[in-house]
């Protein structure tokens, strides 16, 4: 099973150009059974409400955007924010030790071109 990071969903939404390696966009291509969790709409509210970011599309459309892409939004629950994610990354980026979070408790495994995450057990490879 895989969760998107907060870049990858904005890529799959349209909002970001990026270059994904090849292995990447098969798999964002695939997308079947591809999660996203609450942490990323989050992340995106408070960029786009402080200015940060820009959609081409009301923030508040966002959840129905994911669903549209037959991607499943995942709640954060207490197991999210407890789970042990070690080794410890190298991020302090609370959104994204949230999502490795996520990945640890659910089984899951992070789609991400993030360096400071890339190379973590919990990763996609």
């Amino acid at each position: 099973m895989i969760l998107l990071d907060t870049h990858i969903l904005l890529s799959v939404l349209g909002q970001v150009d990026l270059v994904l390696p090849e292995a990447i966009q098969h798999e964002v291509l695939s997308l079947n059974g591809a999660s996203i969790s609450v942490v990323s709409i989050w992340e995106i509210a408070i960029k786009y409400r402080i200015g940060k970011m820009r959609l081409a599309f009301a923030v508040e459309k966002l959840p129905l955007m994911i669903e549209k892409q037959e991607i499943t939004i995942l709640d954060i629950t207490s197991h999210h924010t407890l789970a042990a994610i070690g080794p410890e990354p190298i991020t302090k980026d609370p959104f994204d030790r949230l999502l490795l979070g996520v990945c640890a408790a659910e089984g899951m495994k992070l789609l991400t071109i993030d360096k400071a995450l890339v190379d973590h057990p919990l990763a996609w490879r």
